[in-house]
């Protein structure tokens, strides 16, 4: 039985004011929670509709202080939570709390080892077994390496650019999967849509890395920071225009952007993808958590 006690709340602002300190603790850890809050909480300000399904989690211990972090919020199928670190017996708990609730839930992501341990909870409940959609690992930039330098500069997309950008979102999972050896389409993301992208091209989020003749020929984007904290993606480079140092370059003079900001950089990697590991580790990116993506097979 768990000794520490689960609290939904329905709104992410709500979420915020009761976790904010404990997000703010570890924001690194914290980001991918962090920024779909107050991305989310600011659409409501603004009057936008939330899914019926959505929540946000907090963990508290025997004496009430916040020591985990969930939300159910993905736009996507199957739309699985996704957890933060937590108490192993809080994870199994979340569990048992979300079968009693009524929830379908076919997917659980997040922090190891509070999602392998809700999954494997609640395929023992539903019956069925865990199957790892995607191994991923959170990474922090410490001191910068710069690449090898190559031809072209960083330039900060446009509303001209909003067609070419949402092709390059919509490709980057897809070509992400093939290059771990799984198949198109094998990973669970959400694909930002025109709305979206225009947004974050609107706040100058999203970049080009464009060549001697002035051709967009890789894409970086990043998140607003939160809590002090900016993360870096998607990245893609289309296949033709691969192994050139586009990426390199691109991604690292994003990283020294957001640090002349005041932000701490982070990212993500597919642990499957050992080109995208060695590019990152090269610049100075060094490995935070073990996360992954867990399939519930029934």
């Amino acid at each position: 039985m768990s000794t520490h006690r689960l609290q939904f709340y329905r709104e992410a602002g709500q979420f915020l004011a009761v976790a904010g300190d404990h997000l703010a603790a570890d924001p690194v850890v914290s980001t991918v929670v962090t920024t779909v809050a107050h991305r989310l909480s600011a659409r409501r300000d603004e009057g936008a509709a939330q899914a019926d399904r959505d929540w946000w989690l907090v963990v508290r211990d025997a004496t009430g202080a916040v020591v985990g972090a969930g939300m159910r919020a993905a736009p996507f199928a199957p739309y699985p939570p996704y957890l933060l670190p937590m108490p192993d017996d809080a994870a199994v708990a979340l569990a048992a709390a979300l079968q009693e609730r009524g929830e379908e839930v076919l997917a659980v992501n997040g922090a190891l080892p509070a999602a392998e341990l809700c999954a494997a909870e609640l395929a023992r409940l539903g019956g069925g077994r865990v199957s790892v959609g995607q191994h991923t690992r959170l990474h922090e930039l410490g001191e910068l390496v710069p690449p090898t330098p190559v031809p072209g500069r960083l330039v900060v997309a446009t509303e001209d650019d909003l067609a070419l950008a949402t092709e390059w979102f919509a490709a980057f999972m897809g070509d992400a999967d093939e290059q771990a050896g799984r198949p198109r389409g094998a990973s669970a993301h959400e694909v930002p849509d025109r709305a979206d992208i225009l947004r974050r091209i609107r706040t100058g989020r999203v970049w080009f890395w464009i060549d001697e003749a002035g051709r967009p020929v890789h894409l970086t984007a990043a998140n607003p920071p939160s809590f002090g904290v900016a993360r870096v993606g998607p990245v893609y480079t289309p296949p033709a225009q691969r192994g050139r140092g586009w990426a390199s370059n691109a991604v690292a003079e994003v990283s020294r952007r957001i640090r002349a900001e005041g932000a701490r950089a982070c990212l993500f990697t597919d642990q499957a993808n050992p080109t995208s590991n060695k590019i990152y580790a090269a610049l100075g990116y060094r490995p935070v958590v073990d996360m992954a993506n867990l399939v519930i097979l029934r």
